[in-house]
Formats: C-alpha cells, structure tokens, sequence
C-alpha cells in the first residue's frame, strides 16, 4: 500500500488546491457535472490501474469536499478527523476484522473490550460498567429504547423534549411503542416542571430522554433536576450526551454534566469532540448485566460449546452482524493524546466558541443569540429578514466560501456556526465575520 498512499496524499492535496474553500462553488448541479465529468464511467470496460483510479477519484472527492478541516466550514457537528485516528483507521481496513466472532478480531475484540469499559467508567462510577460501539448517536438512542422496551415490555412510554434528536421518538416508532410525548422546550432545554406534570399524567412504565448537548444550540437539559423527577416518579432515564458527553473528560467543564451517571444509559459520540473519523458512536450503561437483552445466538458464530469453552460471544455487543473495529482508531487516539492532550482539544474548542459570541455581540451587525454552551454559537445580521438569511446562507454555500447551519430559535431563523476544529484561529473568525459582513451589505 506504501506508494498507493503517496497517490492519495498527492490526490488529496490537489483536490484540496483545486476546491480553494470549505466547499466546491457552483451547488449541487455543478458538483454534479463535474463529477461526471472527471469519472466518465463508473465501470470501464477495462481498467485503469490503481494509481489512475486513486488520482481521479480522491482528487475528484477532495475538490468536492466539504472539508470539516477548513475553519469556514462550520455548519454541523463534523468534525476533522485526527490524523493519528485516519491512520489507525487504515490498518483497520487493511486487517478487516469483523467483531460478530472472536475467531475474525481476536485482538480487535480484546482491544473494543478494554476501550469500551474504560470510556464507561469515565461516566459511571459503579462496579461494573460497560459500553457498546455504534455508528453514532441515532443507533445508540434506538438501543436505548430497545433495552428499555425489554426491560419493561412493549407498552413503553417514551418522554422527549422538543429539543432531543429527532431519532428519539423515530425509535420509538421503529421499535413499535406507543408514539412518543413530545414535552415543549421554548427555553430550549427541557423544563422540570413541565416533565414533572408529563410524568403524573405517563401512564407507567416510563422513559425520559433528557439531552446534554443539543443539535441546535448545544444546550444542555437540567440533568440533575430531570434525574431527581425519574427516581421519584420511578420512570428510567436515558440521556442523549452525543455532542457534550466528552466535556466530561475536561477539568473545566465536566461540572456541566453533573447528574450524567445517574442515566440508566448514555449516548456518546467520538466522532464530534472525540475528533474521530465517522463512525464512532457509544452506548454506555452502569452495568454490563443491563446488556444482557442483545444476547443472540448464531451457530456459525458463537456455538454453545465454543462459548462455554472459553471463546468470547460477541454477537451480543451489537444488533449488526459484521461490524468494523472501530474501536481501534479511538483507542490509538487516546493513547497518543491522553486525557490531557483530550482535554485541551475540548477546552480550545469551546474558547473559539466564546470568542466567536463576544466577536459578534460586540459587532452591531449582528445579533447574538446567547452565549455558548459547548461550541455552537447562534447569531443573525441585525436588519435581515428569515427569508433574507436563508437566501445568504445558500447563496455562501453556492458560491463555496462557508458552510453555516440554521435553526429556529424563539420563532426566528438563526445562522448557526459549530466549530469543531480546535486549529481555527482568531483570525479565521475575524475572516468569517467580514465575509458575513460584506454578503449582508450586497
């Protein structure tokens, strides 16, 4: 693969000169084009070597891109990959194990092992926690609910704030409970007392699904009032901790996940904070016995004799069958930076965030929204209009100088700007803000 790799790297590099911007100019339609045109056809009647399909195709995709490594590329919770985490993730691929049997990773399943119990505890402190890999925060909720479905039958009822990920109550539905109770969120997290009158009027059982970080705006849910309601009430919680779950892994903002260890169950994703390549998602639980409802048995797989002769049973770490190591890529990612090394990545990125907030509050062409809690920062040109901020907001994608998000908050239309990318310098934002600044007065 040696001088397979020096084609790529070049290949990425020249696609990345090529695009010049956080993404190609010209929308969907050019793109398009131009990825017909460079490829001709998918399927060639014979083929044209390693290098030439390498070169075409990663120069193609690059030149594409929407880079989550360029720092005006900032609309959703993509980051860029660590370096150290892309390379593992290439051994990975080479060695291909698959984890549904032990005879296919027999180091990649110890290695998942010893990373999935060590990132548990650092959520729960309780004898014997445990965690599972996922492809991110949609697949870990629908795991969430299926155990809790399990441990109290199909009659489940499910309790979400308006402001939890939309794959809540789409798991509800997936897995055939009753539709889930949207709770109104109009300060943007879930209020106590508007769940406390949810739950007295739940019928039981119940499940609440309190969020720590959310999609919007970053916020995070009143986790210890929402955990004081559960237990009084009786009800399981389960809280979404996709985007902020890793705060916890920071001296100076771990204390705004307080109450998190009390969740019968945790969403973590390590492809936003964690700086992981896509996938590499988490559910973790107080106690590895909570998992036992996965438990499968497939002949081929994990035989009764093999199990009981020592052979790990995996099958039960996951509802899919062949699955990636995606452990490996986190597990050289926290050796290589350690906790400390973590920690810094996590507190740069929430400073760029404050000072993104004090930057536009400051300017009198915009207005802020409020200030950051994780990283995402809300914000609009004081005189435009919901329409008028739309249209800017395509018209700085088609022309592939920023990637902003967009959302509603307080019956308005917001610019969102999530900056994962602790590389982002105060001159990026000054960068960003003149270019927002000079599309507004056109």
């Amino acid at each position: 693969m040696r001088p397979l790799l020096d084609t790529v790297l070049d290949a990425l590099r020249s696609g990345a000169a090529e695009r010049r911007g956080p993404l190609p100019a010209g929308g969907p339609d050019a793109v398009t084009v131009h990825v017909r045109s460079t490829l001709g056809s998918v399927l060639p009647a014979h083929g044209t070597g390693d290098h030439e399909a390498l070169r075409t195709l990663v120069h193609a995709l690059a030149a594409g891109a929407a880079d989550p490594a360029h720092p005006l590329c900032a609309a959703h919770l993509h980051c860029p990959p660590l370096a150290v985490a892309t390379a593992a993730d290439l051994a990975a691929s080479a060695l291909n194990p698959s984890l549904d049997s032990w005879d296919q990773a027999p180091a990649a399943s110890a290695i998942e092992a010893l990373l999935t119990r060590t990132l548990a505890a650092e959520f729960y402190d309780t004898p014997h926690p445990d965690a599972l890999i996922t492809t991110g925060g949609t697949e870990a909720n629908q795991l969430a609910l299926l155990l809790a479905r399990e441990r109290h039958g199909p009659r489940l009822t499910v309790l979400h704030g308006a402001n939890a990920h939309h794959s809540v109550p789409r798991a509800a539905w997936l897995l055939g409970l009753p539709p889930a109770t949207e709770i109104p969120t109009p300060s943007g997290v879930l209020d106590p007392a508007r769940l406390a009158d949810a739950l007295a009027d739940a019928p039981a059982p119940t499940l609440v699904t309190a969020t720590a970080g959310t999609t919007a705006a970053g916020l995070i849910d009143p986790l210890p009032a929402i955990a004081d309601l559960c237990e009084h009430h009786g009800a399981d919680l389960h809280i979404d901790a996709a985007y902020g779950g890793l705060l916890a892994l920071s001296p100076r903002h771990r204390d705004r996940l307080t109450g998190l260890g009390r969740a019968h169950s945790l969403t973590v994703d390590l492809h936003k904070l964690g700086w992981q390549p896509v996938a590499a998602g988490l559910l973790a639980v107080p106690d590895t016995a909570l998992l036992a409802p996965l438990a499968h048995q497939a002949d081929y797989l994990n035989a009764t004799d093999d199990t009981e002769a020592g052979l790990p049973d995996l099958l039960g770490r996951s509802l899919r069958t062949t699955r990636r190591p995606d452990a490996i890529k986190i597990a050289a990612t926290l050796r290589s930076l350690g906790r400390d090394g973590l920690a810094r990545l996590i507190d740069r990125t929430c400073d760029l965030a404050h000072d993104l907030a004090q930057r536009l509050d400051a300017h009198p062409g915009f207005e802020l929204h409020a200030p950051p809690t994780i990283s995402t920062v809300l914000f609009r040109p004081t005189h435009a209009t919901d329409g008028e901020l739309a249209t800017l907001r395509r018209a700085l994608l088609h022309q592939g100088r920023a990637v902003l998000g967009r959302t509603h908050a307080d019956g308005r239309l917001w610019l969102k700007a999530t900056l994962l990318n602790p590389h982002t310098t105060a001159g990026d934002l000054d960068t960003l803000i003149a270019l927002l600044e000079g599309s507004t007065h056109r």
